[in-house]
C-alpha cells in the first residue's frame, strides 16, 4: 500500500477575516513522505506538476488537519479533485474521540517527546525574507512528525496528548487505515500519461 504523508505551507494573499479561507492562501511548499521510496521531498509551488503523479498513485493521503486545510488549498492547484483520494487526517481522528481539536504540537510533544521546529508565522516570515529552503525544511519536519505519529498510532492503537497537567491517551481505531479500497478504481488520472 502506497501512503503519501504530506503537509503544506502557505502565504496569505488577501485580507482575511477570522478563519482562513483557502481562496486567500497560496502554497509556498508541499512536503511529502512516500512510503514506497521512504523518501522525504519538498515541492515548491513551481514544482507541483512533478508532485501530481506521486499523489495520483497513492492509496491514501495522510496529514494533520489535512481534510479541512491542506487538501482544499492544494485542490486550487490540482486539475482534478484530491478529496476523491482516501484520506487519513490524524487531527480528525483525534477529534472524533475527544470531541475537540488538538494541535499537532501538543500531540507530538506528548507522544514523541518532541515538537515542531517552528510555526506557520515563522515560516511566512522566512518565505518573505527569501529563505525558501528554511520553509521547505520546516514543512518536512512537520511531515516527519505526522508520519511518526501515524506509525505510532498503527503500532499502539493510541496517541497521547496533554490535558491541562496530565498526559492522556486517546484511543484510535486504526483497523481500517491500511486497507485498500477494493471496489474503488484509482480515482485520478489527470496528469498521468496514457
Amino acid at each position: 500500500m502506497r501512503e503519501i504523508t504530506f503537509d503544506i505551507e502557505t502565504k496569505i494573499v488577501g485580507f482575511g477575516r477570522g478563519r482562513l479561507n483557502p481562496e486567500e492562501l497560496e502554497i509556498t511548499v508541499v512536503g511529502v513522505h512516500d512510503s514506497e521510496t521512504n523518501e522525504y521531498t519538498g515541492y515548491f509551488v513551481e514544482d507541483l506538476p512533478r508532485l501530481w503523479p506521486v499523489i495520483e498513485r497513492a492509496d491514501a493521503l495522510i496529514g494533520y488537519n489535512s481534510d479541512h486545510f491542506d487538501i482544499p488549498v492544494l485542490n486550487k492547484y490540482y486539475p482534478g479533485d484530491l478529496s476523491k483520494i482516501r484520506s487519513i487526517d490524524l487531527m480528525a481522528e483525534v477529534q472524533k474521540v475527544l470531541g475537540r481539536r488538538v494541535r499537532l504540537e501538543a500531540i507530538a510533544q506528548a507522544t514523541l517527546g518532541r515538537g515542531k521546529s517552528g510555526d506557520g508565522l515563522e515560516a511566512g516570515t522566512w518565505w518573505e525574507n527569501g529563505e525558501k529552503d528554511k520553509v521547505r525544511d520546516y514543512c518536512l519536519d512537520d511531515v516527519r512528525l505526522t508520519r511518526e505519529l501515524y506509525d505510532f498510532a498503527l503500532a499502539n492503537g493510541f496517541l497521547k496528548y496533554k490535558d491541562l497537567r496530565d498526559i492522556r491517551d486517546v484511543k484510535l481505531d486504526t483497523r481500517g487505515w491500511r486497507k485498500k479500497a477494493k471496489e474503488t478504481p484509482a480515482p485520478l488520472t489527470h496528469t498521468l500519461g496514457f
